[in-house]
């Protein structure tokens, strides 16, 4: 069964690996994903995200620059397995040639500092998709917020929907012209209010590309029913997150350590009940989540496929969680 999985932070994994002087190709990696489990997990087109801590990084574009540079020259050097995609003409002349695909996204608005040039520039670098937010407020946006107490936030971490602060005037003007260009919205991270505003400033298919069904999972980084409902109504795909807080509650509050194959089909049939089957796709958020993943890495992808099976998915079904749903979208936007 063909992946297609919208969302990994392994640049930047690679990058921190090679500044450091350790082993770090994405051919071979002890990461979750590098080409040799691609393979093996029959992969068809991994999204790739410039993620950036906006507290850890004073000046954004550059350091996107960086790993952009990182994800350029290693997939150039792989390009007999792997081949950088910008249009869907492209993503289909890779299958044909039976490589992989790449596509560049950005995880983190504030990468923009702002400024619409630099969203421009890197839709001319090759980037596709970018969220509005990661998890600080930035020039666009807001996420869903830390509870706190007396000015502390809580431990464990629990942050709680924001419903009051949408986009800002630069927000809207961003998902404007990222429509204009044909630069996927992507509203995971984006907190309640912010979300509704996409919707409402916007006309065309997007995506929230590594986020659960709220309903199941209380973590507000999940989509509610009725955002699941919407999205599904315009054409757009949320994209199953294997970080184990996205995909259980416990009942002391805490953080779960085990991302179970058997948690990703619960929210995967609620999702199906309440938006449709075509709302449904993967956004693993591999090398971006400390759980431990019961399928290891991405090269046990195909065990989320045979559980789907045995609880009643068909074949057609899984297929579209698996790529037809997030080509769809890719084949209308790009």
């Amino acid at each position: 069964m063909k992946v297609v999985d919208m969302h990994c932070d392994t640049i930047a994994k690679i990058y921190y690996l090679q500044r450091d002087g350790k082993e770090g190709s994405i051919l071979r990696n002890d990461l979750h994903i590098d080409l040799e489990k691609m393979e093996k997990g029959d992969y068809l087109l991994q999204n790739f995200a410039l993620f950036v801590n906006l507290e850890k990084h004073e000046r954004p574009f550059e350091y996107a620059m960086k790993l952009a540079d990182v994800f350029y020259t290693e997939m150039e050097a792989h390009s007999d397995k792997i081949g950088i995609v910008r249009s869907w003409a492209d993503i289909e002349a890779n299958r044909a040639a039976g490589r992989m695909s790449a596509l560049l996204t950005l995880e983190e608005g504030g990468i923009c500092q702002g400024e619409l040039s630099y969203l421009r520039d890197f839709y001319r670098l090759g980037a596709r998709m970018m969220t509005l937010t990661w998890n600080y407020r930035n020039e666009l946006a807001w996420p869903n917020k830390l509870a706190e107490t007396d000015g502390e936030p809580v431990r464990p971490s629990k942050y709680i929907p924001d419903t009051e602060h949408g986009l800002t005037e630069t927000g809207i003007t961003f998902v404007e012209e990222m429509e204009r260009l044909g630069m996927i919205i992507d509203i995971s991270h984006l907190n309640d209010a912010g979300i509704w505003d996409v919707f409402r400033h916007t006309k065309k298919p997007f995506v929230a590309s590594h986020s659960n069904a709220r309903a199941l999972a209380s973590h507000p980084r999940n989509l509610t029913d009725e955002m699941i409902r919407e999205l599904g109504a315009r054409g757009g795909v949320a994209g199953i997150n294997f970080c184990a807080a996205f995909l259980r509650d416990t009942e002391d509050g805490g953080n779960p350590v085990h991302s179970r194959i058997d948690d990703m089909v619960r929210h995967m049939k609620h999702m199906k009940k309440v938006g449709g089957i075509g709302v449904i796709g993967l956004g693993t958020d591999f090398d971006g989540i400390t759980s431990i993943v019961e399928m290891g890495d991405c090269s046990g992808m195909q065990q989320l496929a045979d559980e789907m099976s045995r609880q009643g998915f068909t074949t057609g079904e899984i297929e579209a969680v698996f790529h037809e749903n997030v080509l769809r979208v890719y084949k209308e936007l790009l």
